[in-house]
């Protein structure tokens, strides 16, 4: 007979996160699954622009783990990281890249990227992320803490391998949806193979790079990044998802990188 202290109903939980860290309240959302929590807690993934993927997120979860077997999604713990709707735009160009000298912007933005706002908070959203939030959700949730993935599109595609170049420890595995390796003059490509050339295996985790078929540009990048990995035998998968574009891709990978994620944190 199973104990009621192993056993947990499925909700959602909204907190208001203000970090000193970086002097911002986030918008958080915690998914919990319903059932029997596992031996040593749930497996993690921490979704960055919560806003508008959390969703998303939760529902590849909650419905695919149902039938595991098949799916290869197990049960896991659904953490949406967001920006309040106020100033996301601005603040998420400042949370997502690194600190640099310079910024170099491309042609298309014609001379516009200051109205992008301040760059370079990188640093400062990483230890809110390791100093403030993963304690509390270790502290207020059933997880494993050697079971976690981090997830991001876009601009938190680039936040995603940056911390998988900088701080590859943090996380089991690295899961990133068209990644803007254009940015800053593709400096991601010099963070790639700096990590490449002087990591050890021993922190070695995989990395899953997807890409819409229809983003043009966006292809080669991904393409030339995980070619910079392979290069040096650094686990990486890439995938095309044919026939879509920038805005429709997550959708149609979101599946394929929880599956993937699932199998990085498994046990051996």
């Amino acid at each position: 007979m199973q104990k009621v202290s192993e056993l947990i109903l499925s909700h959602t939980d909204h907190i208001q996160f203000t970090s000193e860290k970086v002097n911002y309240t986030y918008d958080i959302r915690v998914f919990v699954p319903e059932g029997e929590i596992p031996p040593g807690g749930y497996s993690v993934y921490y979704v960055l622009d919560g806003n508008s993927y959390f969703q998303i997120a939760r529902d590849v979860v909650k419905l695919q783990s149902r039938n595991a077997p098949k799916t290869h999604i197990d049960p896991a713990i659904v953490i949406g990281i967001g920006h309040q709707e106020s100033d996301c735009s601005q603040k998420r160009f400042h949370d997502f890249t690194a600190i640099s000298k310079e910024y170099i912007y491309p042609p298309r933005l014609k001379g516009k990227g200051g109205d992008l706002g301040s760059h370079g908070g990188a640093e400062n959203f990483l230890a809110f992320v390791e100093e403030e939030l993963k304690p509390y959700v270790k502290m207020h949730y059933p997880i494993d803490a050697s079971k976690q993935c981090l997830f991001g599109h876009s601009l938190a595609g680039y936040f995603t391998l940056w911390v998988k170049f900088t701080r590859p420890e943090l996380f089991q595995a690295y899961l990133s949806s068209s990644p803007s390796v254009w940015w800053n003059d593709h400096e991601l490509l010099m963070y790639a193979q700096k990590y490449a050339v002087n990591t050890t295996v021993a922190i070695d985790n995989n990395v899953l790079i997807t890409v819409g078929g229809e983003e043009g540009f966006m292809v080669e990048d991904a393409e030339k990044l995980t070619q910079v990995l392979q290069k040096h035998q650094r686990p990486v998968e890439m995938y095309t998802a044919l026939e879509e574009n920038h805005s429709s891709v997550v959708p149609s990978v979101m599946s394929r990188m929880f599956r993937f994620g699932c199998s990085q944190v498994k046990e051996e």
